[in-house]
């Protein structure tokens, strides 16, 4: 199962940095299970928040190149709060490095003026048809759908 942890990217600029929001809201299955008298987003999917912004910004940052981008490292994880249906959730990322097959950034979780999450994390990138040149079509359809997903992310991109 995935989940979508990025409402919308409020600022990105290629090779350097983003902002995205994810408001969260009780409907959200994962809450029912995740301390059902007590509901919080789970601190794995703070992290995966960051991944997936981190990750978008990877793909305008590189046009799109890879199919698969994947953490590959997490550090200095610091959890501080917690975030609570009816928040909204404020990443804030920024890259250390970008290269051809993988990068590195530091980023931070906020509500409001609140600390929730902070970390340093690597993702590496690629392409499945680099190991199996049969599965280039899985390649350019799972290309072609994140872009349309950032087109709904950040509709000027």
């Amino acid at each position: 199962m995935k989940f979508v942890l990025i409402d919308r990217i409020t600022e990105l600029v290629p090779g350097e940095r983003i902002s995205a929001v994810k408001a969260l809201s009780l409907a959200e299955e994962y809450l029912s299970d995740h301390f059902p008298r007590f509901p919080v987003l789970p601190g794995v999917l703070m992290i995966e928040a960051v991944v997936q912004a981190s990750a978008w910004l990877v793909r305008v940052t590189e046009d799109f190149a890879h199919s698969m981008i994947l953490l590959s490292e997490a550090k200095n994880v610091t959890y501080k709060s917690f975030v609570s249906p009816g928040q909204v959730f404020e990443l804030t990322v920024e890259a250390k490095a970008i290269g051809s097959d993988s990068s590195r950034f530091v980023g931070v979780g906020r509500c409001g003026q609140t600390e929730m999450v902070k970390a340093h994390w690597s993702l590496r990138h690629f392409n499945l048809a680099d190991e199996d040149p049969v599965l280039k079509a899985v390649d350019e359809r799972l290309v072609a759908s994140a872009r349309q997903q950032m087109e709904l992310l950040l509709p000027s991109v």
